[in-house]
């Protein structure tokens, strides 16, 4: 698997603070450089690069000689104002001494719920990549609030891996790969399934400058897993780390993807694309559902929960309660409870109209796991 990165030809690079901070913790502008030189080795190869770069808060906290992340959320915010800025100064000169332009996108969780900003942020990132620039990403932080925050850039990484297809993601971190309590190094993960297993066993480490940790790289990593991108959790301050990856040798600890790769909007309904209720069905629609690809109709349908709208995205269980599936409805939940368990052709009659006959039609369900 390893060789086959070299064929990647869309990355995605998240940079954490740790691997632009000193050992002290402060934002070291050499460190920036050599990611930077980096990066730039890769475009000039016809790799497209989209970084997705912390920082931003550690810039300000210096800025403020601040040595404690702050632990409110305006504070946080104040710190990302004024280090975003440098931040993007510092990543445009050095891109420009190459000839190369950076471009600031600043997204939060809003961005990417909708679809229609997610297609917005979508066709903005890949017209850049097109125009031959480096688009930097960077969670919106001096406007998020909890509600609308990714939390971390690992997530926010993924997130923007799936929407563009991403042939490749990377994290770079101040760490050499995962590891378990241990201390032993794991090299290759080969599913979802195996990371969930090694989850509960992983070593720690948290800086006081970044946000997140392993667990919030492994809940990212499983994300693009299943999208059917491949992931590289390497160390940031290894000079030639991009290099190795590139030439395929064993660095870092290699997330190996699902083999199916997904629309976008599949992947929108899958990862980003927030749930406004929930549809149990019957065994039979069930497997209709899961075995023969079919659209789910109201004949399947044993109650529902929520407060849906046509169009929103609700998720399907089983009469167990187990989640299997997301859709976009084509019915308000008022709607599906007077139409559940009865055939398509009595719609009509019972509603006074029918819009279609399928509640979910097949080409708007993805299935999960």
């Amino acid at each position: 698997m390893r060789h086959e990165l070299k064929r990647a030809k869309r990355w995605v690079i998240k940079v954490g603070t740790s691997s632009l901070t000193t050992n002290e913790g402060h934002f070291s502008l050499t460190q920036l450089e050599h990611i930077v030189l980096q990066v730039i080795s890769l475009l000039k190869e016809g790799i497209q690069v989209v970084l997705v770069s912390s920082g931003a808060i550690a810039l300000g906290m210096d800025t403020f000689k601040k040595t404690k992340r702050p632990s409110s959320l305006p504070e946080l915010q104040a710190c990302a104002a004024i280090g975003q800025g440098k931040l993007m100064r510092a990543y445009e000169a050095l891109f420009l001494n190459a000839g190369f332009h950076a471009a600031q996108i600043l997204l939060t969780r809003d961005e990417i719920q909708v679809r229609e900003r997610f297609v917005n942020a979508k066709n903005t990132i890949e017209t850049l990549i097109e125009m031959g620039a480096v688009p930097i990403v960077n969670e919106n932080d001096t406007v998020a609030t909890e509600e609308i925050r990714f939390g971390d850039n690992d997530i926010l990484a993924a997130h923007v891996a799936s929407m563009i297809g991403a042939s490749l993601l990377i994290f770079l971190s101040d760490i050499d790969g995962l590891y378990l309590k241990d201390k032993t190094l794991i090299r290759q993960i080969h599913s979802p399934e195996e990371l969930t297993e090694y989850t509960a066993h992983i070593y720690p480490k948290r800086s006081e400058k970044t946000a997140g940790g392993m667990k919030a790289k492994l809940e990212a990593a499983r994300m693009a897993m299943r999208s059917g991108i491949p992931i590289v959790l390497a160390n940031g301050r290894d000079e030639r780390v991009v290099e190795r990856i590139l030439k395929g040798e064993e660095v870092g600890s290699l997330f190996v993807p699902n083999e199916r790769r997904t629309s976008a909007k599949k992947r929108w309904l899958e990862h980003s694309a927030p749930s406004k209720g929930m549809i149990i069905v019957d065994q039979g629609a069930h497997r209709a559902l899961k075995e023969s690809k079919r659209s789910l109709l109201s004949s399947g349908v044993v109650r529902s929960s929520g407060n849906f709208k046509l169009g929103d995205v609700v998720e399907l269980a089983d009469e167990e309660g187990r989640i299997f599936a997301r859709g976009m409805i084509n019915y308000s939940r008022e709607e599906v409870e007077r139409i559940k368990g009865k055939r398509a052709k009595e719609i009509d009659s019972i509603l006074g109209y029918k819009r279609t006959d399928e509640l979910i039609h097949r080409n708007h369900l993805v299935f999960l796991g």
